[in-house]
């Protein structure tokens, strides 16, 4: 089930950037409508009520009524989709409509999960997608505890923990190593889609790599990436990196120790914005919090920081 602030926060999504994010072509909080044959961009985005309008077929809604539209999917799935494309934290349980329960919130105990990176083990589809594809140091692999598992039905996740400032486990991130693969799962027998990621109640992952601040050196500059993968390719470039997904999800404690360190050890920022709307809109946010952020190009056809590391280790092979 969805919690009314985890629903919430779905809704807050920029809606211009969702819009993009399904392929629509937005210019001038514009764009052709989808939902008819459309000559003249008519579909209205109203980025104070954070909402779209048709004038000329009447098509009205939110971020997550769009996704619906869009893509024909369900309430939860339209949802789970948006989480994932933010790589947001929402229930890890396949949902059927908002929540409006008021119990507490399950709290996550890291004594569940230690033991999975105490000895991290890799199987052979997590070590095809760090090393084979994305061309990772295995030194930041180590050093990010990464573990794998397979669940009861053949599907591969990566283990991503998540860590506070004085390396104490806060939260899990699971990663469906087989998500969009076909035939991923053939003896899948539920009834809602496999999500891309999945997190343990209570487990909370606003920002990752936090236990890297306590290794600034004097000067040393930090960059802010986008998620956890531009994370380790930062880290496998010879940065130190942490990732912030939404400036929405930072918590006054890690702003705090964010500010904390780079005061201490007169660190410059950094960050390398996903070439599209919503990570010019995720720089924008956090230049807010943090002034001295400067902003760095990639270039032309790298989508994000993964892409251009990519690149560049092919490109000295």
């Amino acid at each position: 089930m969805i919690d009314q602030i985890q629903l919430q926060k779905l809704i807050d999504l920029p809606i211009e950037g969702v819009a993009e994010r399904l392929g629509l072509d937005v210019a001038r909080r514009k764009c052709h409508c989808p939902f008819h044959e459309d000559k003249r961009p008519s579909l209205t985005f109203n980025r104070s009520k954070n909402n779209y309008r048709c004038y000329a077929c009447g098509a009205y809604g939110r971020t997550i009524d769009l996704v619906m539209h869009q893509l024909g999917k369900t309430f939860p799935e339209a949802c789970q989709w948006l989480a994932d494309e933010h790589n947001m934290i929402i229930s890890s349980e396949p949902t059927t409509c908002a929540s409006t329960s008021h119990e507490s919130p399950a709290s996550f105990s890291p004594s569940k999960y230690l033991r999975f990176f105490d000895c991290p083990y890799l199987n052979p589809a997590a070590r095809a997608f760090l090393f084979d594809e994305r061309h990772l140091d295995p030194r930041i692999i180590s050093w990010c505890k990464l573990s794998s598992w397979r669940d009861k039905w053949g599907i591969n996740w990566l283990q991503i923990p998540y860590f506070d400032t004085d390396g104490n486990l806060i939260g899990i991130q699971n990663r469906n190593l087989d998500y969009g693969k076909p035939n991923s799962c053939p003896s899948q027998t539920t009834d809602y889609e496999v999500p891309r990621f999945r997190f343990p109640k209570g487990s909370r992952c606003s920002i990752y790599n936090l236990q890297v601040l306590k290794t600034l050196k004097d000067g040393e500059p930090l960059f802010i990436t986008e998620g956890a993968s531009d994370c380790w390719s930062m880290l496998s470039s010879g940065h130190k990196a942490i990732a912030i997904p939404s400036a929405t999800l930072l918590k006054l404690n890690e702003l705090t120790a964010i500010r904390m360190s780079i005061d201490k050890t007169h660190s410059s920022l950094h960050m390398y914005p996903d070439q599209d709307a919503p990570g010019e809109s995720l720089f924008a946010q956090l230049k807010e919090c943090f002034p001295q952020l400067t902003h760095h190009q990639l270039p032309p056809g790298c989508k994000d920081f993964s892409d251009f590391y990519v690149r560049n280790v092919k490109r000295k092979v």
